[in-house]
């Protein structure tokens, strides 16, 4: 019996996860016979589970969406992995941390006693970064604006600026992505009054009704807007690939292992057993000397005059404050 409850709650974990699903790949998948797999459905319409059988060739099986959808059923890694993301939720910089601490208890009250001692024992402290008091960002607006990027509608708001006049006009864009970065949320979208890719903070919109016209959505540059953003954050403008302005190339008295962790995005080549090569970017040179320093190492710089000046720079800053 235990082994037709975990087969039956795999089979319906299945069905959630897809469409339509053909009765030999769930066979296969479950590594059960179709035979086995028409009778667990059986048992599963039993229980009011609304799956209907898809005529073809092969066969196969849907489940439907409707009021009377019993609670979902939760196998140990979703539970897991439920619990995680909820107890995270404070981080995200959405303004969900209530609302997620209640989504945890009442997925936990209709879960069996197993699944309950599963996500009991799993307590994870979500500590904010603390680098800046981020207001939060309204769950509302988020909704708001995924609504227009699925619907493929303009998206008309205002935006909340520190230069902002109070009489600055509606901005009107394409929403393309509702991105997280850093703990903070992120419209990229094309602006038609600007003719140009803007990034939006989340948290400064304020959408207004109703939506413009659907339009037909433009490739971001580079198709990947993941690497888009991170090239504006970098500086970078246009269609470029998004290097740092100022990138350059060092030797450190340090074991690559030590620094590796705490290069970023830069590049650690070991030459040694205690040295290493780093490749580093940032917005400026001075900004790339200070972040070198922070290595607690010996700097030898490959090339790069503007670096060697930058060091020298903060050398004599330094002496200074230390005067």
């Amino acid at each position: 019996m235990r082994h037709t409850s975990g087969r039956l709650l795999s089979l319906l974990s299945l069905l959630q996860a897809r469409r339509d699903w053909p009765g030999r790949i769930l066979a296969e998948r479950l590594g059960v016979s179709p035979r086995t797999v028409r009778r667990d459905v059986d048992r599963l319409r039993e229980l009011g589970y609304p799956i209907s059988a898809l005529k073809g060739p092969d066969g196969g099986y849907r489940l439907g969406a409707g009021a009377e959808l019993p609670p979902l059923l939760f196998d140990d890694d979703q539970a897991v992995a439920i619990a995680v993301a909820l107890q995270l939720a404070v981080t995200s910089g959405a303004d969900i941390g209530e609302a997620a601490v209640r989504a945890l208890t009442t997925v936990r009250q209709v879960m069996p006693a197993r699944l309950r001692h599963r996500i009991d024992a799993l307590r994870v402290t979500a500590v904010d970064r603390g680098r800046r008091p981020d207001p939060p960002v309204d769950a509302a607006v988020l909704v708001a604006v995924s609504a227009a990027v699925r619907a493929r509608e303009v998206l008309r708001f205002d935006y909340d600026t520190a230069e902002r006049d109070g009489l600055a006009p509606v901005r009107r864009v394409e929403p393309h992505h509702l991105v997280a970065r850093a703990g903070r949320w992120y419209l990229v979208g094309w602006d038609l009054d600007r003719a140009d890719w803007r990034t939006f903070r989340a948290d400064r919109i304020r959408p207004r009704t109703p939506t413009g016209p659907r339009f037909a959505p433009r490739e971001v540059p580079g198709g990947d807007v993941g690497a888009f953003v991170n090239a504006r954050f970098r500086g970078a403008r246009g269609d470029g690939p998004g290097e740092w302005p100022c990138q350059g190339e060092v030797i450190l008295d340090r074991p690559a292992a030590d620094v590796a962790p705490f290069a970023g995005d830069g590049t650690v080549e070991e030459i040694g057993p205690d040295r290493c090569r780093l490749v580093l970017g940032s917005w400026s040179w001075v900004g790339l000397a200070a972040s070198l320093g922070r290595f607690d190492a010996a700097v030898h710089v490959v090339g790069l005059e503007e670096l060697r000046s930058a060091f020298a720079q903060l050398s004599r800053r330094y002496a200074d404050a230390a005067s």
